[in-house]
């Protein structure tokens, strides 16, 4: 059991290491459909997003813990990428 776990920590690493300097793109995230129904979870998701109403709008630079709460929201917001 051990040593799985330790496989698993050194694959997250590599997944995730940051040893690249990549830009990143920035996102553009609206939300179009009501909070009202969803699991408490969901709705402190869009809290921490700073999404708060529908057609509210954030732009973001995307990163890796950011790209996942947005994918545990998708079915209630609109995703855009910004050009600079």
């Amino acid at each position: 059991m051990r040593r799985q776990l330790l496989i698993t920590e050194v694959y997250h690493y590599k997944k995730y290491s940051t040893d690249k300097i990549v830009k990143m793109a920035k996102l553009k995230v609206t939300q179009v459909r009501s909070k009202i129904g969803s699991t408490e979870r969901v709705k402190r998701t869009l809290k921490a997003l700073g999404l708060s109403k529908i057609s509210s709008t954030i732009v973001i630079d995307s990163n890796p813990e950011l790209l996942g709460m947005i994918r545990k929201v998708n079915h209630l917001v609109k995703i855009q990428e910004v050009k600079e």
